[in-house]
């Protein structure tokens, strides 16, 4: 086993009509990683594991769309599931919020909180993680999982100021955001259209591309369209609790 996603979450900026904000499960061989703990998210992470299960939890930045579930799970562990502290890999500014969310001076024992910020990696199990600061204006961090021989990308949340060639090259599965389709840009802009998030993928020589981050409400069929014209081969719209091989 190389590396496996599964999508737990992927409405973007706020929840559609049974959907759940941005989350996923990164597993490989011996692990299994919370990636951003949008709400809704830990709901749908139960399908798949227990939290008792999960290795630690990474998340993005603070915009509450990506980690609000995070306080959920600080309270199930604390106080009613058996195990020991979960290591929590976010930003200094995410660690300030969810210390005033979950009403806590300090988050540990049940919290193990990690501060990452842009150029930082990590060893979590058998995977080894490493962080870019993003086009966001908050400090966001997209990560990079390597694992048995195969490679990951998450862009988080992005404007076109930075590219998934940040985090290196032989990239074979990229989840990137879009939020708009091109002609609803108004630039400046703190997301990617679909046609920026596909060229800046082909770009930055990215095997596969995965779209994630749609808006409740948007022509699906539109952006895969025109992701798919940039990318210059076939991009998938992931879908809830859809796994995907890396």
């Amino acid at each position: 086993m190389g590396l496996s996603i599964t999508v737990l979450g992927c409405s973007g900026s706020y929840s559609g009509p049974g959907l759940a904000c941005t989350g996923y499960l990164v597993e490989s061989e011996s692990t299994r990683v919370w990636l951003d703990a949008g709400p809704g998210t830990l709901a749908n992470l139960q399908r798949h594991r227990q939290l008792t299960e999960i290795d630690a939890i990474v998340v993005t930045h603070e915009h509450p769309d990506h980690w609000l579930d995070l306080a959920m799970a600080y309270i199930a562990c604390r106080y009613f599931l058996d195990r020991g502290p979960m290591p929590v890999y976010g930003t200094a500014g995410t660690h300030a919020l969810a210390r005033a969310l979950a009403g806590a001076n300090d988050l540990a024992p049940t919290i193990d909180w990690r501060t990452i910020s842009d150029g930082d990696g990590a060893t979590i199990g058998d995977q080894q993680w490493r962080f870019s600061r993003t086009d966001h204006p908050v400090e966001t961090l997209a990560p990079r999982v390597d694992s048995g021989g195969r490679s990951f990308a998450f862009s988080a949340d992005t404007g076109d100021g930075w590219s998934f060639d940040r985090l290196g090259d032989d990239i074979d599965l990229a989840l990137c955001e879009a939020t708009f389709l091109h002609r609803d840009l108004v630039p400046p802009s703190p997301h990617l259209s679909a046609m920026q998030a596909g060229a800046m993928a082909a770009d930055a020589g990215v095997g596969r591309l995965l779209l994630t981050h749609l808006a409740p409400g948007s022509d699906a069929a539109a952006f895969q369209r025109e992701v798919t014209e940039a990318f210059g081969a076939p991009v998938e719209l992931v879908d809830v609790n859809r796994r995907y091989e890396v």
